[in-house]
């Protein structure tokens, strides 16, 4: 177990009362107190959106490892162990060298106010600058103007992924304003690539683009990639790669393959780099089928599998690839945080599914009780009822449809308990 930094997590806890408080004025001052550690990373990929950040980081750092590059990535929420945040040259971070940064940043902070995710960004920043990589993958945290990682002066290249509504109390409640924040991890006369957008985003997107001096590598207007023949098909204006499909299941990795397989090329990497971003990618909880543990053991004929998208893009996606599976009874177990698109989520899934049980998240103050959720599903026309855990619903679920597709979904905070509790 990792009690050292968990202690050390807990006391960075109480630094801020606010969980998410967007500017950079504190991250400013304690990057400043450490010497700023942002201006020695290696060159650094900076990744926006708000569906497929982590997927296209996955698959990039694929396609970079294959290619013989030492990679560093940053990510978040952690499913399991906060130690899945820091990647350096490759490998989770130590649990010695967690502590060390994390005691570091927070003797440099004093005691001044200081949100969760900027002082752990701060830790992973320092950390990141201590080891030698070829590239460094930050992805946003939430939104990208304002957001913690947007600290890098002169990064070697940003991408935006697509662009939806969600965190709409922080970000804004149209799809301009959600892209104008995204679109504030634009550099001047650093290349973007972007993923599809909806217009109105894309429009927002071009225009600080044109601003800054940035050069566009759009989705649609410089590269394209879709399926055919069962393969990946992407082209842009050097050429075209006929690669197999993304081995992330889902008709959208398509298009965060597509992103990935632009940025590549745009860093010069060969066809094995972007046969290894769609062969080699792993990005835990999307459609990640589980093999082994305790909930197999309770449903073993059943086939289950974990999905943390949360939001209604997420539920689009969801629902599409559910209709391309083969013919199978789907069970939800569901959980939600409070603050999302609960309706936006399950509508597209109803026609896909038999039944939704709903569970409260474990150990999350956020979360939105069993009860609502299940009213939700209900009203969205899906059979619905509650259980008190993960393990009951699907031991209930396998005890009436033994052969069932079962899937545990709606929140990234709901995946990581399960990965913690079926490990």
């Amino acid at each position: 177990m990792s009690g050292g930094s968990d202690a050390i997590l807990d006391r960075m806890m109480a630094l801020h009362p606010k969980i998410i408080d967007l500017t950079l004025d504190r991250m400013w001052r304690l990057l400043d107190a450490l010497g700023n550690p942002q201006d020695r990373l290696p060159p650094v990929i900076h990744i926006a959106g708000t569906n497929g950040k982590g997927s296209t980081q996955a698959m990039i750092r694929a396609g970079l490892e294959a290619a013989g590059k030492r990679v560093h990535a940053y990510t978040s929420p952690h499913l399991a162990r906060f130690h899945e945040r820091i990647r350096l040259a490759g490998e989770l971070i130590s649990e010695s060298d967690l502590m060390a940064v994390l005691d570091e940043c927070y003797a440099a902070n004093d005691g001044a106010d200081i949100t969760y995710f900027e002082i752990t960004t701060c830790a992973a920043l320092l950390a990141m600058s201590r080891v030698e990589a070829d590239y460094t993958l930050l992805e946003v945290g939430l939104g990208g103007r304002l957001d913690a990682t947007n600290v890098i002066e002169n990064p070697a290249l940003t991408i935006i992924t697509p662009v939806s509504i969600d965190h709409e109390q922080f970000l804004g409640d149209t799809l301009g304003k959600i892209a104008g924040e995204k679109a504030g991890i634009i550099k001047r006369g650093v290349p973007c690539v972007v993923g599809p957008q909806p217009d109105e985003a894309m429009d927002v997107i071009e225009a600080q683009a044109n601003r800054l001096g940035a050069p566009l590598i759009a989705h649609g207007q410089h590269w394209h990639a879709y399926e055919e023949r069962g393969r990946l098909v992407f082209q842009d204006e050097t050429g075209l790669v006929d690669l197999p499909l993304p081995n992330l299941p889902g008709a959208h990795q398509i298009q965060n393959a597509g992103a990935a397989l632009a940025a590549l090329r745009h860093l010069q990497m060969g066809e094995a780099a972007c046969e290894a971003a769609v062969s080699n990618a792993f990005w835990p909880a999307r459609m990640q089928r589980l093999k082994e543990g305790p909930l197999i053991e309770a449903a073993p004929e059943a086939e289950l599998w974990l999905e943390g998208g949360h939001n209604a893009a997420a539920g689009q996606a969801l629902a599409a690839h559910l209709a391309t599976l083969p013919e199978r009874p789907t069970h939800l177990v569901c959980g939600m945080l409070n603050t999302k698109d609960i309706s936006g989520y399950l509508t597209p899934m109803a026609p896909h599914v038999k039944s939704l049980t709903a569970v409260s998240i474990p150990g999350e103050a956020n979360t939105l009780p069993a009860e609502e959720t299940a009213g939700h599903a209900t009203r969205a026309g899906i059979q619905a009822g509650t259980a008190g855990s993960v393990a009951e619903a699907v031991a209930t679920i396998a005890a009436t449809a033994p052969h069932a597709r079962i899937l545990i979904c709606g929140s990234l905070y709901l995946a990581g308990a399960v990965l913690r509790e079926n490990g």
